[in-house]
């Protein structure tokens, strides 16, 4: 058992940086890193993590892509369901680690091993998120949670490295970052109460962008069925669609934000996030909603899609509900097709108009404050008169008589 290999989820970060010799020392077993690249990995950066997992005492290291199941399984439907927490956060990081540790699990089962590791602490999310679903899909490996589970303190963890003449990532103990295709959490002592931002100098994505504001710049994008197919008419896949944005909309300072809310373990949390394309999606695609889907459509799915943006915040992604939600999401995009025009300025998207096939409102042939079309004036008057009817028989009740 000993030549068996523990198979760690891998970042680059300190906590995982930490794990690699640690687990070599206190198991005597070999440490195979798996880096399951869900976006932020360019082959600068896939380099630089197989150079510091081998630095570290790692056996071997993986790269799995995951990018293009991460947009099919997950992304695709926050989009379709326009998903933020507290109204703001666009689950930017968080979303993946189901995903993670389903590449975790497959490359555990490839090696022959019984054994899987992750980084996270006792008072974070992803502790619960990878542990729901390596336990439903692979129940017989044995998941060890060294900085968790031994309480090791970040400091500590810089020491344990430093004694060791082993690397530290560049960002060293300050800020604790991480990257996906959906955007760039950051934390830091900053957001470990509720009173201010993280300085200029920890945003990742967008430094500097609101010190020299850029020019306005107008931007279309296409959807086709809910899903973005087009940016400016050039049509990409939508991983290369994302990451375009992504660099488009961080030139503005676009996404930033400071989300506090409630964690899975039931604490308040604040973290902070970049997240231009996300931003810039969700905007469009909400108002290209607005244009094509009825107002029950829209109720229906504001109700499913808060419900489908806490299980996934809270790791439950593999439930059968989710697929039910998934389908009614899917179902709802069958008209949500057309192009949404965007001027991007500093800090903000502002969707300047919507054009669609199946615009409802080209549909009417009356207009909105101006003139009645399906409808007369006498049934506007009928009509109101009903809608008063309500209120009308309760100021009767509150009366105590029968007559007015």
């Amino acid at each position: 058992m000993s030549g068996q290999p523990i198979v760690l989820a891998f970042s680059g970060g300190l906590d995982t940086s930490f794990c690699v010799p640690w687990l070599r020392e206190t198991y005597g077993r070999p440490v195979v890193t798996v880096t399951v690249n869900t976006g932020g990995i360019d082959p600068a950066a896939a380099d630089d993590l197989a150079g510091r997992a081998a630095a570290l005492g790692a056996a071997d290291h993986i790269l799995v892509e995951a990018r293009g199941d991460f947009f099919d399984q997950v992304l695709k439907y926050l989009i379709m369901g326009n998903v933020r927490r507290g109204q703001m956060y666009p689950l930017c990081v968080g979303a993946e680690r189901g995903v993670q540790a389903r590449c975790l699990a497959d490359a555990a089962r490839e090696l022959g091993s019984d054994t899987v590791a992750h980084g996270c602490t006792a008072a974070g999310n992803d502790q619960v998120r990878f542990e729901i679903v390596l336990k439903t899909l692979a129940p017989e490996l044995e998941v060890l949670a060294p900085v968790r589970d031994h309480a090791w303190a970040r400091q500590d963890q810089v020491d344990y490295l430093g004694s060791r003449e082993l690397p530290l990532p560049a960002a060293g103990s300050a800020y604790s970052i991480n990257r996906g295709l959906w955007g760039v959490t950051i934390g830091g002592t900053e957001t470990l109460d509720s009173a201010g931002s993280i300085p200029e100098s920890a945003w990742v994505l967008s430094r500097g962008a609101l010190d020299e504001p850029a020019p306005a710049r107008e931007l279309t994008v296409e959807f086709r069925r809910g899903v973005p197919v087009a940016v400016d008419g050039e049509r990409l896949d939508p991983v290369s669609l994302i990451e375009r944005l992504e660099r488009i909309g961080s030139g503005f300072g676009i996404g930033r934000g400071i989300h506090l809310g409630d964690t899975i373990l039931g604490s308040k949390g604040r973290v902070a996030f970049e997240a231009p394309a996300a931003e810039t999606l969700l905007t469009a695609h909400r108002e290209l909603e607005k244009l094509t889907l009825s107002a029950l459509q829209q109720r229906i799915k504001e109700q499913v899609s808060l419900a489908y943006g806490d299980f996934v915040h809270e790791g439950k992604q593999l439930d059968p509900v989710c697929r039910d939600i998934e389908a009614l999401l899917a179902s709802s995009q069958a008209r949500v097709t057309g192009v949404a025009h965007c001027l991007l300025r500093p800090g903000s998207v502002f969707v300047t108009g919507v054009e669609s096939p199946y615009s409802l409102m080209a549909a009417s042939r009356g207009q909105y404050g101006e003139s009645a079309g399906e409808w007369t004036a006498a049934d506007a008057v009928g009509f109101s008169r009903l809608m008063a009817l309500p209120g009308l028989l309760q100021t009767r009740a509150q009366g105590g008589g029968a007559g007015g």
